[in-house]
């Protein structure tokens, strides 16, 4: 950590302020989807594992329920996902993807690679980037759990 506090020096600023460019970079991108970048994330997650349980798609977000609840409502009112009560557990939900929410998975991927390459990002550069921030979140979970 350098001596110099000044905010140019400050990581977590510099982590927040690429954050945020980030997902204004993505927003374009989800845009003609009429998706918000959480919205994305969500459908990133369930791509990976459709019919997921609401408590397991919170904690793998890590967003609480006052957050995920509302976003799988609209999410849910415009097609993309259900959220249905588990048959043995009435009180649990499980969120699984629509057809529609399936097989708009190959235009928004393609939506977001456009974008993404329109900034010359060096793929060695961004694993090298990933690399870095998924140890950086390693070492902060260790630290805070």
């Amino acid at each position: 950590m350098q001596d110099d506090l000044t905010l140019a020096n400050q990581l977590c600023f510099s982590t927040y302020h690429a954050s945020r460019l980030l997902v204004k970079l993505y927003q374009q991108a989800l845009q003609p989807f009429s998706l918000t970048y959480p919205q994305y994330l969500v459908l990133l997650s369930l791509w990976e594992n459709d019919r997921q349980p609401l408590h397991d798609l919170g904690d793998r977000l890590d967003f609480g329920s006052n957050t995920l609840t509302p976003l799988l409502r609209r999410m849910e009112y415009n097609g993309w996902l259900t959220r249905t009560p588990q048959v043995d557990d009435r009180r649990q939900l499980i969120i699984s993807l629509t057809e529609h929410g399936r097989t708009s998975k190959p235009a928004i991927f393609d939506a977001i690679r456009i974008c993404v390459d329109a900034q010359n990002i060096e793929p060695a550069q961004y694993n090298a980037a990933l690399q870095m921030n998924h140890a950086l979140i390693e070492k902060l979970q260790r630290l805070l759990n």
